[in-house]
């Protein structure tokens, strides 16, 4: 039986260049490329060399903190280049993919006769875990430890963002196969929400409890659901896993093999005919981003959705967790008395010479203008009306930025993660890093309290 959830507070950002429910296979990659910063707070230890020949779903090095934790590569084919910035960090690892392509076969597991151990083992080794998520401090989780639940969010909101009950349809063994392995990874519960209006594949499952969201966003956002669900206390953790992603782990457990296919939406403006490419993890962008055409020269490529994503050069690669690349305008010029004049053509929840809202299924075609510079922090209020979780955001905010860790303790850090707080980055006034901000909180948290 389905449990509903109602979020009133938030904002829906509608923006022109929707991605059309259609699926091409993107032109297969020369490169493909593993960025560590996808893996925040990772440090590696390479196991292959510059040179070495790999196969699909071979380790190419471990985590630092647990040496079982394997990073696979994506496909197979030599490992040309790991890129080094400061202080001889990774910053990249490059792989020219073979044209015919060899994956590592790994023993299938009989998931009736496996412990939780054994299915934690099996995702350690092909590569599958950092699929697996913590909180607090959003980080890959700890496989030393065990979660009260498991949260999967199969609802959308995030701008532009790739339609859920279309990449996963027809997925729904790789889906059951997971949900039935990770539900021997926690005492606890699979909490699973779908949209209220929505056919979700995931509707469909046993072995979870499903939710039903409604509302504006952040609601589909999974911090907003743990929020609304089952709240997470100081000591306490759960583990949160992508729909796309559950089917990656559903598939290796299924047949041994990993297999990073991923269905990706390419979004925005700047597209011509922005629709959805099959592709793989890591892949070059301009593998399918010029397939679909687009329409000037002045774009952003953000690897990711609009509030959450990271720019990304045109010949940059997909991005270990992305399902989602948006184009849109560059906006890099100014207007003229912007600020003094009724403006039509934005979005803003103020109502000081702004329309947006009396037009709330309006499209906009927005640019990466900031319309603004970065001051202080001006006290509005603003921040709670799009801020649906019981926590006080511009407290918490300020008390990240002063590091005060038993006030960040008390306002609920340990709950919300930092896209949690891009929709009041979208709006604030004071144009102030909020994601920026809750990310170093995060960390020093947890160096500090662990």
């Amino acid at each position: 039986m389905s449990k509903d959830i109602r979020i009133k507070k938030g904002l829906d950002i509608n923006l022109v260049g929707a991605s059309e429910l259609s699926t091409s296979k993107a032109v297969l990659s020369n490169v493909y490329a593993i960025k560590l910063d996808d893996f925040h707070g990772i440090t590696p230890k390479m196991l292959l060399k510059e040179g070495a020949e790999v196969k699909a779903g071979e380790p190419l090095f471990y985590s630092k903190a647990n040496e079982k934790m394997l990073f696979v590569s994506p496909v197979s084919g030599e490992l040309v280049e790991i890129e080094r910035g400061a202080r001889r960090r990774i910053l990249r690892l490059k792989i020219l993919a073979d044209k015919t392509q060899e994956v590592v076969e790994h023993k299938k597991l009989d998931l009736v006769k496996a412990s939780g151990q054994d299915i934690k083992d099996a995702l350690l080794k092909s590569g599958c875990w950092p699929f697996v998520k913590q909180r607090p401090y959003d980080v890959i989780a700890d496989p030393n430890t065990t979660p009260k639940a498991i949260f999967i969010s199969g609802y959308a909101t995030a701008p532009l963002a790739a339609d859920l009950d279309y990449v996963l349809k027809g997925k729904e063994e790789e889906l059951q196969t997971a949900i039935t392995a990770l539900g021997k990874l926690t005492p606890g519960k699979i909490h699973v929400s779908v949209g209220a209006s929505g056919n979700s594949p995931l509707s469909g499952l046993k072995g979870i409890e499903l939710h039903t969201v409604s509302g504006p966003h952040p609601a589909g956002l999974v911090g907003t659901q743990i929020n609304k669900i089952d709240p997470i206390n100081k000591g306490e953790l759960v583990w949160t896993v992508s729909p796309q992603d559950l089917v990656i782990i559903g598939e290796y457990l299924n047949t041994g093999k990993f297999n990073a296919e991923r269905i990706v939406a390419l979004a925005g403006s700047s597209v011509k005919s922005p629709k959805y490419y099959s592709t793989k993890i890591g892949a070059e962008i301009s593998t399918f981003l010029y397939a679909s055409g687009v329409n000037d020269e002045n774009f952003r490529v953000i690897n990711g959705d609009v509030l959450t994503g990271s720019k990304s050069a045109p010949d940059g690669h997909l991005g270990f967790y992305n399902n989602t690349v948006t184009v849109i305008p560059e906006g890099n010029d100014y207007e003229l008395f912007g600020w003094n004049k009724p403006v039509f053509n934005k979005v803003s929840t103020t109502r000081a010479l702004t329309f947006s809202w009396l037009q709330p299924k309006k499209k906009y075609d927005l640019t990466t203008n900031t319309n603004g510079e970065h001051r202080a922090f001006v006290v509005t209020g603003q921040y709670e009306e799009v801020f649906p979780m019981d926590i006080y955001p511009l407290q918490l905010l300020k008390a990240c930025m002063v590091k005060d860790l038993d006030e960040m303790e008390q306002l609920g850090l340990y709950e919300v993660a930092p896209e949690d707080f891009s929709l009041t980055e979208f709006i604030c006034i004071s144009k102030q890093p909020h994601q920026k901000i809750i990310r170093e909180g995060l960390d020093l948290l947890q160096k500090e309290i662990g």
